[in-house]
């Protein structure tokens, strides 16, 4: 059984009436639980996609990009991005359900704001607004300032490059508390550890730049020690 056709059980529940939290409350759990995380980025993906005032095609390919849609799965996956789309409910309200979904693993709340960021520079523009949107959501997931700073520099073409902020550290930390920083985010970017915490097989490209970013950022900073 595909997750796309998993989401769609999860999305039936939905219609019969009942709420988002309750369908979250059945997802807790792996192999459950990617199918939380694929509904909660396409989901706040959708509500991100009219921060900017249109949905552009750049965005919706940006899905099948990160999920690896199969085109017999499309219809699922379009289905979970027009009911978000359209929900009168705030991206607010759907970012503090999620949270509490995953209030036990920060980690997976950051693998998500991935997900939001690779939607949100789908279309080659950083809008103020998506700016805004990803902020806000970052502080209702509970992250700091500077695991917000860390993605934006690794994503935003035009932000600041410092290695400092991809991995989240102060420039005077010593050398070799920055490499264990190095070697725990090398760790969680794993394919097997990301799968393990529930984000989906189809989701875990996510991995490949992150590993590619971090691993740049902390060749700079040991180069330039040494």
């Amino acid at each position: 059984m595909s997750i796309w056709t998993r989401i769609s059980d999860a999305l039936s529940a939905l219609a019969q009436g009942e709420s988002l939290t309750a369908v979250f409350e059945k997802l807790r759990t792996p192999p459950e639980r990617s199918v939380a995380f694929t509904i909660a980025v396409i989901a706040l993906g959708a509500k991100m996609a009219k921060a900017d005032g249109q949905v552009t095609r750049d965005e919706v390919t940006a899905f099948r990009d990160v999920f690896q849609i199969a085109r017999e799965d499309e219809a699922n996956a379009a289905r979970v991005f027009d009911m978000a789309r359209t929900d009168v409910a705030g991206y607010q309200d759907y970012a503090r359900k999620i949270s509490v979904m995953f209030s036990d693993d920060s980690t997976t709340l950051c693998d998500l704001m991935e997900g939001l960021f690779h939607i949100a520079l789908a279309d080659g523009f950083y809008h103020p607004n998506e700016d805004e949107f990803l902020e806000q959501v970052s502080r209702i997931f509970g992250q700091t300032d500077a695991q917000f700073m860390a993605l934006r520099a690794r994503f935003v073409p035009d932000a600041p490059h410092d290695p400092y902020t991809v991995l989240g550290v102060p420039r005077d930390m010593p050398v070799e508390e920055i490499r264990k920083v190095w070697r725990k985010l090398v760790r969680d970017t794993h394919p097997d550890a990301m799968m393990a915490r529930g984000v989906p097989e189809e989701a875990v490209r996510l991995a490949e730049k992150k590993m590619i970013d971090i691993n740049r950022a902390w060749d700079e900073i040991n180069g330039a020690r040494v």
